[in-house]
């Protein structure tokens, strides 16, 4: 007899259905896992052979075949431990034999038989709901299990111990409560920033319509304290956005004892990061940065100092909002839509702006263009906000701290995002949230400035050689700037500010 029981391999952030099947046959004494599984899995049998020792079951003296179907699908990880060990609980009789049908299982065990959280909890519970089936899966991971469906029946067990017990109606195993964690206490205020009016203005710019923005200015300006209050004015993910950023940290197993956050990921890699990390890959395909940035932030400070061939990896997903990892035998697709924020010295030595500064390594204007030719022209084109950063001075730190704080910002920023779904949900978008995703004839639909500003926007193209993709950028963040202001149309003054925060992108792209 065959004894089954369903789990999962995951390819990307789905979830794909495994028949995990146990046969205890007459033979010589062997436990064989078959099935394209990897060397996390072919472990399975001593861990699986521990756990059931310590939990007082013995296996027994004949030949133990797993296969893990399909055949051809490849199967990574330690989550199969538990489905593995369950189904030979049921085929030996330790466990009622239907105490598995429409069951998912995932997790994995320990050699005193307990059973450790695993990731991707999140996209295996949400695929077994669609089956109709139940989930068993860790006690840690059960909060994070819980969100798939209130309605889902869910066992999330401590130990093999637990689970056998709960079989036999000798204890019941209550329904996890779904977790989330508030972090919004713990985030910076933009009332900690003194001065840089203008830097904070382009930062609830960017928030606003999901902008890219590029912050250049001397060490110790402010620019990385103004992208780490960032996070602190962008409103709470949507329900669906939150779905989407909780299924790829469970994933990459970045969710902590099972509680998600409503609040916007913020990445910030450092500079030595290699492509795979920046944009996924690896043995096992796993997300990247920018995935884990999704419907978030991506912060690249120095960003010059990142490796060229790892900056033209960002193009495609800024344009696209995926990234696909192709391999020899798959391919992945992960979502990758994030708001880049960088930072640079306009120089190696950072002092190319100050007043009377000389620079040691020649012209000061070919130290910059050095440095910033670093960039290519493709890479700034994409990045909608352009703005200097102005060192602070000693005498500005003794000010009186700024009347305004991130919360009177997060509440415009919340009120233009809303604006903004409204819109596109009317137009029959709703997968459009911000002006930023906006594309083609639908940006020209809701952002074609009026007569004056369409007379200044034609002028400028020429005078500043706007590509076309800059062209339907500068109309974003006009479209941004109307709805910050509360305007029906753009008009001239938000076309004006657009173009101010292309102007810089000009100077760095011609040194590029």
């Amino acid at each position: 007899m065959v004894q089954r029981v369903t789990t999962v391999a995951f390819e990307g952030i789905e979830a794909r259905a495994v028949d995990v099947q146990v046969q205890v046959a007459p033979g010589l004494p062997a436990f064989n896992v078959v099935g394209l599984a990897d060397k996390a899995v072919s472990e399975a049998r001593e861990r699986v052979r521990a756990a059931l020792l310590a939990s007082g079951l013995a296996l027994p003296a004949r030949r133990i075949t797993v296969n893990l179907a399909p055949a051809d699908q490849p199967k990574e990880g330690s989550h199969y431990d538990l489905p593995i060990a369950l189904a030979l609980m049921a085929a030996i009789g330790a466990i009622p034999a239907d105490a598995l049908d429409g069951t998912t299982v995932l997790g994995e065990l320990g050699l005193d038989g307990s059973i450790a959280p695993v990731a991707g909890v999140l996209p295996a519970a949400i695929g077994a709901n669609a089956r109709g089936e139940r989930l068993i899966c860790p006690a840690a991971c059960g909060p994070e299990a819980a969100w798939a469906s209130p309605d889902m029946e869910i066992l999330a067990g401590a130990s093999l111990i637990q689970l056998a017990n709960h079989f036999k109606g000798d204890q019941v195993l209550s329904r996890p409560e779904p977790k989330i964690r508030d972090s919004a206490a713990d985030l910076p205020d933009l009332a900690d920033i003194k001065g840089q009016e203008s830097a904070k203005r382009a930062l609830e710019v960017a928030a606003a319509g999901g902008h890219n923005l590029l912050m250049i200015g001397p060490p110790g300006a402010g620019k990385s304290m103004l992208a780490a209050r960032l996070p602190s004015i962008l409103p709470p993910l949507a329900p669906a956005e939150l779905l989407e950023v909780s299924m790829i940290a469970s994933v990459a197993g970045a969710i902590a004892d099972g509680a998600l956050t409503d609040r916007r990921p913020f990445r910030s890699p450092h500079h030595s990061a290699s492509m795979p990390a920046l944009v996924g890959g690896g043995l096992r395909a796993r997300p990247g940065e920018i995935s884990l940035a999704h419907n978030g932030v991506l912060f690249l400070d120095e960003l010059p100092e990142f490796e060229p061939r790892v900056l033209e990896s960002l193009r495609q997903p800024l344009e696209t909002g995926e990234v696909a990892i192709a391999r020899a035998n798959h391919r992945v697709t992960y979502p990758a839509r994030f708001m880049l924020v960088a930072a640079m010295n306009p120089c190696k030595c950072g002092h190319a702006g100050d007043p009377g500064f000389s620079c040691r390594r020649g012209p000061i204007a070919r130290c910059t263009a050095e440095y910033q030719g670093r960039l290519s022209g493709p890479l700034l084109d994409r990045i909608d906000l352009h703005i200097e950063v102005p060192g602070v001075s000693a005498a500005d730190l003794v000010l009186p701290p700024p009347a305004e704080g991130s919360a009177a910002v997060a509440a415009r920023v919340l009120r233009a995002r809303r604006v903004q779904a409204r819109r596109y949900e009317e137009l029959g978008f709703p997968h459009v949230r911000t002006n930023a995703e906006a594309k083609g004839g639908l940006l020209e639909d809701v952002a074609t400035p009026d007569k004056a500003g369409l007379a200044l926007i034609r002028e400028a193209a020429d005078s500043l050689r706007l590509s076309a993709r800059a062209y339907h950028r500068v109309l974003r963040v006009a479209r941004t700037l109307a709805d910050l202001a509360g305007a029906e149309t753009v008009g001239r003054p938000q076309v004006a500010e657009a173009l101010a925060y292309r102007a810089l992108a000009d100077d760095a792209r011609r040194a590029a």
